[in-house]
């Protein structure tokens, strides 16, 4: 597994991580967490660590934190959060909760949800960070209508992380967030890699061009993924699934080749 480096330190982590959205969110029965934990014991024996989740994501961090304690692997990975919520008191008690939801003592990033009162919550999660309880802070926004001011936060205010939507579907962060990050030296984590589906869809029925083999490529997953991993300022791209099938074919995009520049625009032009 391909490994990236946080600027803010050096560290270093898996380039291929795990979303929970709507993946996660199931009830408290077997059934319905088998496929689960099998995605997550996968993850972890392919190199996977990185593993994102949401308050807004229902039950998400909670199934995490059993399915991960239940496989003994809890503490070896790096867990991502966020906070989801406006207010002071009603952000520590949301990260308070979180924190049981996962079992962890100590959060590896958490991360103010949609810039929902970020000024509020950076000021607790500095604090929450020089105390030991979390171990980096960041940002997130899906939306490129909120990018002028996701971009005015990145210019003006020291962090760790940024966590936007990024994908051949959807490259509105390539013209000033991405290159931001980078300059700064922001670690960026990039959810929503096929489109919510759309890039299958507008290849269905396509074969994989003969020239993906050039990178290593063997599916339209990795073809996805290996184009989004190319940009240089991208640290971790974090896929959702709940069938381990899929999981093994995404993680397959963090092993071997990546596109070079003059190939990443030929993927781009066949997306289009």
């Amino acid at each position: 597994m391909r490994l990236r480096p946080i600027p803010q330190g050096g560290e270093t982590i898996p380039a291929v991580g795990l979303g929970t959205w709507r993946t996660f969110d199931v009830g408290a029965s077997a059934a319905p967490r088998e496929p689960l934990r099998e995605v997550l014991q996968r993850f972890f024996e392919l190199g996977g660590r990185v593993i994102d989740s949401s308050p807004m994501y229902g039950a998400a961090e909670g199934v995490v934190g059993d399915l991960g304690a239940e496989l003994g692997i809890l503490d070896a990975l790096f867990l991502a959060t966020k906070v989801w919520t406006t207010g002071r008191d009603a952000g520590v008690a949301q990260m308070e909760q979180s924190l049981r939801h996962l079992r962890r003592r100590r959060l590896d990033l958490m991360q103010i949800h949609n810039l929902l009162d970020w000024r509020t919550h950076l000021r607790t999660l500095r604090d929450w960070k020089e105390a030991g309880r979390i171990r980096y802070l960041g940002v997130t926004h899906y939306a490129a209508s909120a990018y002028d001011e996701l971009e005015r936060v990145l210019r003006s205010e020291p962090l760790d992380f940024v966590q936007v939507n990024y994908s051949l579907g959807e490259r509105a962060a390539d013209r000033r967030i991405l290159p931001l990050a980078r300059d700064r030296g922001i670690a960026v984590l990039v959810n929503r890699p096929f489109s919510e589906g759309d890039l299958f869809r507008r290849v269905r029925g396509r074969p994989l061009p003969s020239w993906a083999a050039e990178f290593d490529c063997a599916s339209w997953a990795q073809f996805f993924l290996k184009w989004i991993l190319a940009h240089p300022a991208v640290t971790c791209v974090i896929p959702a699934t709940s069938q381990p099938q899929h999981l093994v074919d995404n993680m397959k995009a963090g092993v071997g080749a990546l596109p070079d520049p003059a190939i990443r625009e030929r993927m781009g032009a066949l997306a289009d």
